[in-house]
């Protein structure tokens, strides 16, 4: 079994606030959740979180999977006093519903981020992991930013936009690889019924990696779903519209409570 290495931020938040933990999306960092936090840091104690060889985090040396993600995960939620809210952008996403499948004692309530069940087919992920592990995680930024961002949010936001494209090209490429890997084989639809903790999947009206169709899936999957859409965003919806994007997941953590 391989026990990734991720990297947690400090609690910011009242003392005794629920713990409220942020996960990032593949190729981004904790920069993607620094607009949402004050807002939330008002009513919980927030923690983000870094996937193995970005931002904070340690370079990975062997492959994982999505579960043990999950597993690391878990072992910082206990640590930092478990139980926790969560959630996760697209593959902090896809980590989410696995914590929910291996330690739902540890998760009280989640919301899953323009994430999916499964994400494409197997063949894209070894392909993109090819690209990466033979010219770079920079040869990823142009269709990256395609993918991320929605018409006119790059000018809308250039500096925020502009620093998560440099974390990407900054992630360390074995590890964007390894995660690529691990997304290969990601695909949890058949078990969505298994979750009984309450869920939000929250999607990006633009997405074109996590649209509507596959939010509709989680929430109607598991026991207990709910969506919700965050106008003009695409798939960094936490970057896009942060104001909006915390006042959905305050409303619903507040009510989960």
């Amino acid at each position: 079994m391989t026990t990734p290495t991720l990297a947690f931020t400090a609690p910011v938040g009242p003392d005794g606030a629920p713990l409220l933990v942020l996960g990032p999306s593949l190729g981004t960092s904790t920069i993607l959740w620094e607009d949402v936090v004050p807002h939330l840091a008002d009513s919980f104690r927030v923690v983000t979180w870094d996937l193995p060889g970005h931002g904070a985090a340690k370079p990975a040396t062997e492959p994982f999977t999505i579960g043990e993600l999950a597993d690391a995960l878990a072992a910082g939620i206990r640590d930092l006093g478990a139980p926790a809210l969560y959630a996760g952008v697209s593959l902090g996403g896809a980590t989410g519903l696995e914590l929910l499948l291996r330690h739902p004692d540890v998760v009280s309530a989640a919301a899953i981020v323009c994430a999916s069940p499964k994400f494409g087919e197997p063949e894209m992920w070894a392909e993109r992991a090819a690209q990466v592990r033979t010219q770079g995680t920079a040869s990823l930024v142009v269709g990256s930013a395609q993918r991320w961002f929605a018409p006119g949010s790059i000018e809308r936001r250039p500096v925020l936009t502009g620093r998560l494209l440099h974390a990407l090209r900054d992630a360390d490429d074995a590890s964007y690889a390894l995660s690529c890997d691990a997304l290969a084989a990601y695909d949890v639809t058949a078990r969505l019924g298994e979750i009984a903790t309450p869920v939000l999947a929250v999607y990006g009206e633009h997405d074109g990696v996590s649209p509507e169709e596959h939010a509709r899936t989680i929430a109607d999957g598991v026991r207990d779903g709910r969506m919700a859409r965050i106008d003009g965003a695409s798939h960094l919806a936490p970057a896009e519209y942060p104001d909006e994007v915390a006042a959905v997941l305050g409303d619903f953590f507040r009510s989960a409570r």
